[in-house]
């Protein structure tokens, strides 16, 4: 299903038109349940806001988790039994570094760190948006 994802198109654009009125429908009815509960902050992991569009609209914020290139593809590498090839493939159908980077209202950069720092790291976004 990945390679017919990344090498077709209209196929990747039939499956999103699918599932995604079905996962807004559930991010709205789970922020609504977080609200109505007091909840301070509803976080939400969308890989595709930026090539999207459409999401950023129903945000206060974005936060971008960045790495290096380099890092990025190691970590795919390490974690999914998939080509090189088809890893670069994915990552040239995604929206850009500088394009996410560009979207942000905070950067966290996740490179390079210990799992302290990255928690320190955290600590300070968390103060910064009022946590």
């Amino acid at each position: 299903m990945r390679e017919v994802l990344f090498t077709d198109s209209s196929a990747k654009s039939k499956l999103e038109s699918i599932l995604h009125p079905f996962i807004r429908q559930q991010m709205f009815a789970q922020a609504e349940t977080a609200s109505a509960a007091g909840a301070a902050c509803v976080v939400f992991d969308i890989p595709l806001l930026v090539e999207s569009g459409a999401w950023r609209n129903f945000m206060d914020s974005v936060l971008v988790v960045d790495c290096t290139p380099e890092t990025q593809l190691l970590r795919v590498k390490a974690r999914s039994a998939i080509s090189e090839d088809m890893i670069l493939t994915i990552i040239s159908a995604q929206a850009s570094r500088n394009h996410r980077l560009a979207a942000a209202d905070i950067v966290l950069f996740n490179d390079n760190c210990s799992m302290e720092q990255l928690a320190s790291r955290v600590q300070a976004i968390a103060l910064k948006i009022g946590l």
